[in-house]
Formats: C-alpha cells, sequence, structure tokens
C-alpha cells in the first residue's frame, strides 16, 4: 500500500477545519481530491466518507467533555439521516462507474456545494439578526423539523459526501436560530457520526474506497481534528468562515467547469461576502446578550 505524504498534508488542512468549525469535511476533501490528485469522483466520494468516519468521533470526543452538545437533537436527526444517508449511497453506486457517470457527478459535487455554500451566507444572515433579538428562555425540540434535516442531509451525504458539516449545521441554524456557535459546532460533530457510519458502509459494500487514499489522508487528519476541536472554544469564525466560503465557491466552479477567470473571481467575491457579513454588529442599547438556552424535548411536532 502506497502512502501519500501530500494527501496527509490535505487530510490534515481539512481535519484542522472540521474540528475548528464542524463544517468543511466532504466540501473540502471531496473536491480537493477530484481536483488535485485526480481521484475519480465515486472513489472520492467513498475515500473521503471513510475518512470522515474515522475523524468525526476525535473530534466529538472533544466536544462531548466540554458540554457543547445538544442531546435532545442526536436522536431525531440521526432518524432521518442514518437510513436516507444509507439510501443515497446505494443510489450512487447503482448509476454506474462509467466516463459519463464521473463526469456527472462532478456536476452533483459542484451542485451540492453550492446549495451548502448558500445555507452558509444564509446562516452569517442569521447569525447578524440575532443580535438584535431577545433569546426565548427555551428552545423546544421540534422532532418532525429535526427529522427532516436529518433526511437532506442524510441524502446529500450519501450522494456526495457533502453535507454532513456545512450543509446540516446551516439547517440546524434555520430550524434552531438561538444555538450558539459552539453548540452548532459540536452538535453536528456529534450528529454525523450516524450519518457518516451508515453512508460509509453503504460505500464499502457498494461504492469504491481507496484504502491507500484513505489511510494517507488519516495519517493527517486524526491529530488534526483533535487540535481544531480543542481550539473551537476560542477561535472565532471570522477568519474561517472566509476561507472556507471562498474554496468552496471556487471548487463548485471548477467542477462545474466554469473558466479559469470565473472560478477566481467567484471564490474572491464569496470571501468578501462573508467578510462583510462576519462583521460585528452591535446589539440595540440597553439590551444585553442572553445566554445559550437549553434545548428541551418536545412532545409534540
Amino acid at each position: 500500500m502506497h502512502l501519500d505524504y501530500t494527501l496527509a498534508l490535505a487530510g490534515a488542512l481539512v481535519g484542522l477545519l472540521v474540528g475548528l468549525t464542524g463544517m468543511g469535511g466532504g466540501a473540502l476533501l471531496t473536491p480537493v481530491l477530484v481536483l488535485i490528485f485526480n481521484v475519480p469522483p465515486l472513489a472520492a466520494i467513498s475515500s473521503d466518507l471513510v475518512t470522515s468516519l474515522v475523524m468525526k468521533p476525535v473530534g466529538a470526543a472533544v466536544h462531548l467533555r466540554r458540554r457543547t452538545v445538544q442531546m435532545g437533537l442526536l436522536t431525531w436527526l440521526a432518524l432521518g439521516a442514518v437510513p436516507s444517508a444509507f439510501i443515497g449511497s446505494l443510489i450512487i453506486a447503482s448509476i454506474g462507474h462509467g466516463g459519463r457517470v464521473q463526469s456527472n457527478l462532478k456536476i452533483a459535487i459542484g451542485i451540492a456545494l453550492l446549495a451548502s455554500l448558500s445555507c452558509t451566507v444564509l446562516r452569517q444572515l442569521i447569525d447578524r439578526r440575532s443580535v438584535a433579538r431577545r433569546p426565548a428562555p427555551e428552545l423546544v425540540v421540534k422532532p418532525v423539523r429535526t427529522v427532516a434535516i436529518g433526511v437532506i442531509g442524510g441524502l446529500a451525504v450519501g450522494m456526495t459526501s457533502v453535507g454532513a458539516g456545512s450543509l446540516v449545521i446551516a439547517l440546524l441554524l434555520l430550524a434552531y436560530p438561538r444555538l450558539s456557535p459552539k453548540q452548532l459546532v459540536g452538535t453536528d460533530i456529534v450528529q454525523a457520526i450516524p450519518l457518516v457510519a451508515s453512508a460509509a458502509l453503504g460505500h464499502l459494500l457498494f461504492g469504491d474506497v481507496r484504502l491507500s487514499v484513505t489511510t494517507s489522508l488519516l495519517i493527517g487528519a486524526i491529530p488534526a481534528v483533535y487540535l481544531g476541536a480543542r481550539m473551537s472554544a476560542q477561535a472565532s469564525p471570522t477568519v474561517t468562515r472566509p476561507i472556507i466560503s471562498g474554496v468552496l465557491m471556487g471548487s463548485a466552479l471548477a467542477l462545474l467547469h466554469a473558466p479559469s477567470a470565473v472560478v477566481v473571481t467567484g471564490a474572491l467575491t464569496a470571501v468578501a461576502v462573508m467578510i462583510a457579513l462576519g462583521r460585528p454588529r452591535t446589539a440595540p442599547a440597553g439590551r444585553a446578550a442572553a445566554p445559550a438556552p437549553e434545548l428541551v424535548e418536545a412532545h409534540t411536532s
């Protein structure tokens, strides 16, 4: 088995971002494998999912110990995500491995990246608006809404490996805008474990996992995701979020066969937009920020 230490370096970079922000696993690693290392799209998706399956629990352990995980959401997310992730992997495997299929997979990944980036921008807009709102003392878990998030995230991950972090975090923020950034990251990393496990199982059985690729990535990813998770309590997303957004936009446009000038312009535009949205917005005078509420289980949906 040949180990590629440039792949290990890529794994370390992605692992650091996953631990730090809860997003960027499939959204960054899959296009990196396809565009830079020329891994076929189906093999990139399969290998990325197996890598994430090993990487996610490392970051999750740190967040569980720091009590940044909202346990009330996890069961409902898993009910939607686990079966739909496996179904998504079966759909991709049933399509085949031909050259046309691989080209279509690139387009599918690019579209998933654009959807993920759109959710990230929407999340940032909600972040800015939430500064001016007075949080309610309790935030009730909505089972149907949460299961639906799991289904959407599961299908996206099973079919493209994109969505376990960026897409699900954005949807969680839309559904529960009063969750703090630390709670979003911690909850998302833990909920991604059963989601990614289900998708990875499908790809191990029916996909195209490359053991040498996966092992090389894990050499860098495991220590980096642990470091990123430990840093997440202190680090500000105002630095990492524009970088990730620029990479997402550039990768999506490249996978969609856009000209190089458009790729560069799109990436720089995404960075600029996220920097502008990330500028702090002060709350109205006399209104103090309230602490993040605890979640309570709802008996109705």
